[in-house]
C-alpha cells in the first residue's frame, strides 16, 4: 500500500466517525466548501473559549460538520487523539487545532456532504463530556480498497469523549463502528 493511501486510511474513518452535538438543530449548520488555505485556523481571529460543555458541544459538531472557525474557540494547542487508526496508528500525529482542522478536511473531501447528529444526548461529568453520534454521507470516490460506487449513501455511528480543560478540549478518544462503514463502502 502506498504512503498515500495509508495517510487517506489513517486519516478518513476516524475523522469521519468524530462529532459531538447536543441538539439535533445544531446539525443543520452550513457545511463548508473551503479551499485549502481556509482549511487552517490560525488565520481566523482567536475567539473566546467556550463556558459552558453545551455551547463546546455544539462548537464542536459545527466544527465536523464543516465550520473549521470552531476550532480555535474550543480546541488547545495541546489537543490530543487517542483512535484506533485504519494504518494501525493512534491518533497521537493529530495536534492542536490546526492537526484536527486538517484531519476534518481530508474526510470532508471524501465525504463532502457529511452531517453528523446527536443519537443520544450527551453526558458531561466534571472536566469529561461524552456522546453516541450518526453521521450520514454521500461517498464521493477515492477511499483506498472499496467498491462502492461514487453516490452511494453511507451512515455510520460512533460515540466521542473529551476531556475538558480551561474551557478547551485536550483530549479526544473516538470509539467508532468502522466495521458498518467499511462495509457499506464495499472495502473489506
Amino acid at each position: 500500500m502506498t504512503t498515500t493511501a495509508r495517510n487517506r486510511m489513517r486519516l478518513l474513518v476516524p475523522a469521519a466517525l468524530a462529532a459531538l452535538a447536543v441538539s439535533a438543530t445544531t446539525a443543520a449548520a452550513p457545511s463548508s466548501s473551503a479551499t485549502t488555505a481556509e482549511h487552517s485556523i490560525t488565520s481566523h481571529s482567536h475567539q473566546a473559549p467556550a463556558k459552558s460543555p453545551k455551547a463546546m458541544l455544539d462548537a464542536w459538531l459545527r466544527l465536523w460538520n464543516g465550520d473549521f472557525t470552531q476550532a480555535s474557540g474550543i480546541i488547545s494547542p495541546d489537543f490530543t487523539v487517542h483512535a484506533a487508526l485504519l494504518d494501525g496508528g493512534d491518533g497521537s500525529s493529530i495536534r492542536g487545532a490546526d492537526g484536527l482542522v486538517a484531519w476534518i478536511a481530508q474526510t470532508r473531501a471524501v465525504f463532502a456532504d457529511l452531517r453528523f447528529s446527536l443519537q443520544v444526548d450527551p453526558l458531561v461529568a466534571g472536566h469529561r463530556a461524552s456522546v453516541r453520534w450518526t453521521a450520514t454521507g454521500t461517498y464521493a470516490g477515492g477511499f483506498p480498497g472499496a467498491k462502492a460506487a461514487p453516490g452511494t449513501v453511507v451512515t455510520f455511528t460512533g460515540t466521542d469523549t473529551l476531556r475538558i480543560r480551561n474551557g478547551k478540549f485536550v483530549e479526544y478518544w473516538l470509539n467508532s463502528d468502522t466495521l458498518q462503514l467499511l462495509t457499506q463502502l464495499h472495502a473489506l
